[in-house]
C-alpha cells in the first residue's frame, strides 16, 4: 500500500491558513530542504483545488524562468497531480487529473494502486479529512516562531480526537521546528 505524507506550514498558535502571508520570513535553506525531502520524493501529488490553483499559477512559470528552483518546479510538473474538488475543473498544469467521487473512497483506491509515495502540501481541508479517516501516514508540521492570533487552524473542525505519535522532531537555526507525526496505532 502506498504511503501518504502531508506537509503544512503552521504558526506556533496553530494557524495554517494563508501561509503565503506570514511564513516566508522563516523559509530558509533548511526548511526548503526539509520540504523538498517530503514533497520531492513523492511520485504523486495530492492537492485540494485551492492549493492546486496556487501551485499551477506559480510553478510552471518558475520552471520556464529557469531560476534556482526550476529543477524542483520541473519535478513538480512531471509528477502526477491528483486534484480533489467537487467542481468541474479545467486543469492546465501537465499531468493533472481530478479525483472523482467520494474523497475517502478515492484516496483509499489511490493508496492501493502500484507506485511510490503520495505527497501533499497545504490542502488543509483534505488533510483534515484524511486524518479523520485514518488515511494519512505522516503529517509534517513546519512550526514557525510566530503567533498569528487569528486564522484557520489545522484542528478546528475535527469531530473527535485523533491520536498521533511523534516520529521525528528537528529544530532549524531560523527557529522553525519540523515535527513529523504518524498515527498512534501504527
Amino acid at each position: 500500500m502506498r504511503k501518504i505524507t502531508a506537509g503544512l506550514f503552521i504558526s506556533a498558535d496553530g494557524v495554517v491558513g494563508s501561509p503565503e502571508q506570514w511564513h516566508l520570513p522563516y523559509f530558509d535553506d533548511e526548511v526548503g530542504a526539509a520540504v523538498g525531502a517530503q514533497v520531492g520524493v513523492a511520485e504523486t501529488l495530492l492537492l485540494g483545488r485551492t492549493t492546486y490553483d496556487v501551485f499551477a499559477g506559480a510553478w510552471p512559470e518558475r520552471e520556464a524562468a529557469g531560476g534556482e528552483d526550476a529543477g524542483f518546479a520541473k519535478a513538480l510538473g512531471d509528477m502526477r497531480k491528483v486534484v480533489v474538488s467537487h467542481q468541474d475543473l479545467d486543469l492546465t498544469w501537465r499531468n493533472s487529473e481530478v479525483l472523482k467521487g467520494d474523497l475517502v473512497a478515492g484516496v483509499t483506491a489511490l493508496k492501493q494502486e502500484e507506485g511510490g509515495t503520495i505527497g501533499m502540501s497545504g490542502s488543509v481541508s483534505v488533510v483534515r479529512q484524511l486524518l479523520a479517516a485514518g488515511l494519512l501516514d505522516e503529517l509534517h508540521l513546519f512550526v514557525h516562531p510566530v503567533a498569528r492570533g487569528t486564522g484557520i487552524r489545522l484542528f478546528d473542525e475535527l469531530a473527535g480526537p485523533i491520536e498521533l505519535k511523534l516520529l521525528s522532531c528537528r529544530a532549524f537555526a531560523g527557529g522553525t521546528v519540523h515535527m513529523v507525526y504518524g498515527p498512534a496505532a501504527a
